[in-house]
């Protein structure tokens, strides 16, 4: 140590790390011995629909306590979802009580008051013999991290937006995380999040990485050569399936009793309530989402950049549609620079890397897709509404969309080979288990060694979703500088990179 600073800089990485030391119970009393200061305590934050969907298979993982839940907004009011029972219909059946929340027929759950009341029916019916003093209810995270003293994790669940500063805040405390797609909204806060998470150590955990399908037999058949060298990935999605915007709202409607507006614009700029901008539909907007290839993209394509270890792009260029008003008579574009497109497909050009050669990446979304090739012409088949397809210059390979159930095509060259069996991984999940990932997680949680879907493991295909944004906001090709994290053309893209943080919210002042 040379200074006064070298020392309380150790000192202060020494305390980061030590918080994050979980020492099970039955290592100091011997086998056998499971107390519930072993288990894992976690707050949940961000408890909308999807929030409330995932929170069942956590309560029931015996090596996680969730003692927190936090929101901004209190109550079960303007939530949307798939339907209308489906979610509270979902619930009673993992909680074994048909009767919970009974009249509350028609309206989606939604809310910290619900996500209080799901732990604590939950653990009252499902684990009464657990030692349980309550959940506590908060609406700023902030004051959650103050004081919960005896947290160890924390699970995200809130819109995009919010996703880096509360990762950030929370490992900053010494919290271990799970956090939903995608780690951040804009590029340099992702890069933030994933050099946070190697600085302090946190057990770190990004949820799409469970349901990312298996590259195995795609890579085999693409090394003896079934499709000649490897040229194009396709991957096409259904998504959007919410309204994207083309104007910004117009009316100024009540903020709801009980919802706390300015926490939930966290970073973003300050700007008047409305019910278009929250809940189901944010991922439509730029400022509060990620658009369809942060909803769906990490769910196929992080095992494919991870097989064909794509780094940065060249370029990226955007292919979208646009909206067109009359003013005054007079047919005019709509400017947009704060909704994604209804429909668009986004090219990424990948350099040659090792043995591999450059290739494109091609996402589609909003009903686009590749033309139907000569292949599925032979067959007499359709392309799905969703898929993926590897391109090379002898043939091709058709799969599902997380790259389950690949076939060379046409079909006659699957003759005498193997098909691949089926993927299992999401199986779990809809059985109301916790995944192998989850699982891992509180392995790491322990002293164990990060899961696969570490933040560590998340930089390429969070790269890839954020430059996908940049592209479509712009409308134009960008020239990428991977090295500096830098657009070379057009300079003026680069403003998208990160965003002007509101006062109090930067991610060195939580």
């Amino acid at each position: 140590m040379t200074s006064d600073q070298d020392r309380r800089g150790f000192m202060g990485a020494a305390a980061v790390t030590a918080a994050f030391t979980i020492v099970p119970r039955h290592v100091l009393g011997g086998p056998g011995v499971v107390a519930p200061s072993d288990k894992i305590t976690l707050a949940y934050i961000g408890v909308g629909t999807q929030g409330l969907r995932e929170m069942p298979s956590l309560l029931a993982l015996p090596d996680v306590q969730i003692t927190a839940v936090c929101d901004p907004s209190r109550d079960a009011a303007g939530y949307r979802d798939w339907s209308k029972d489906g979610l509270l219909n979902g619930l009673r059946r993992a909680l074994g009580k048909p009767d919970w929340r009974a009249r509350s027929e028609g309206v989606i759950p939604g809310g910290r008051d619900v996500g209080k009341d799901l732990v604590e029916t939950f653990y009252a019916t499902k684990r009464s013999g657990d030692k349980f003093r309550g959940c506590s209810s908060y609406a700023d995270f902030r004051e959650l991290l103050d004081k919960e003293k005896d947290l160890n994790a924390v699970k995200i669940m809130t819109p995009d937006h919010l996703h880096g500063v509360i990762s950030i805040a929370a490992m900053r405390k010494g919290k271990h995380v799970l956090v939903h797609k995608p780690i951040a909204n804009r590029l340099k806060e992702a890069r933030l999040v994933i050099d946070t998470a190697r600085e302090t150590g946190a057990a770190t955990h990004f949820l799409p990485w469970d349901s990312n399908g298996s590259m195995e037999p795609v890579l085999a058949w693409i090394k003896e050569g079934a499709i000649g060298t490897l040229r194009e990935v396709h991957n096409w999605t259904n998504r959007p399936v919410w309204p994207q915007y083309a104007t910004l709202p117009a009316d100024a409607p009540p903020v709801p009793e009980g919802f706390d507006w300015d926490l939930w614009l966290g970073p973003e700029a300050d700007r008047p309530y409305h019910p278009n901008y929250t809940h189901m539909v944010f991922r439509g907007w730029y400022d509060f989402g990620g658009g369809s290839m942060a909803d769906m993209g990490h769910y196929s394509l992080w095992t494919v950049f991870n097989a064909l270890e794509l780094g940065g792009p060249t370029s990226v260029e955007p292919l979208l549609s646009h909206d067109t008003v009359f003013k005054d008579s007079v047919a005019a574009r709509v400017k947009n620079d704060f909704s994604f497109p209804a429909a668009s497909s986004v090219r990424f050009r990948y350099p040659a890397r090792g043995h591999r050669p450059a290739l494109d990446l091609i996402w589609y979304e909003g009903g686009m897709r590749p033309p139907t090739p000569e292949e599925l012409d032979e067959d007499h088949k359709e392309f799905a509404a969703e898929a993926m397809m590897f391109v090379g210059d002898k043939g091709k390979i058709l799969a599902g969309f997380r790259v389950d159930g690949p076939r060379l095509i046409p079909e006659r060259k699957m003759r005498g080979r193997q098909a691949p069996e089926p993927a299992q991984r999401r199986q779990q999940r809809e059985l109301g288990q916790a995944s192998a990932g989850i699982q891992q997680w509180v392995s790491a949680c322990r002293g164990g060694k990060q899961s696969p879907g570490s933040f560590l493991n998340a930089w390429p295909i969070s790269e890839a979703v954020n430059l996908y944004a940049v592209a479509l906001r712009t409308g134009k090709r960008l020239l990428y500088d991977a090295e500096t994290m830098t657009i070379t053309s057009p300079p003026e893209a680069n403003n998208y990179l990160s965003r002007e943080y509101r006062k109090g919210w930067e991610p060195k002042s939580l």
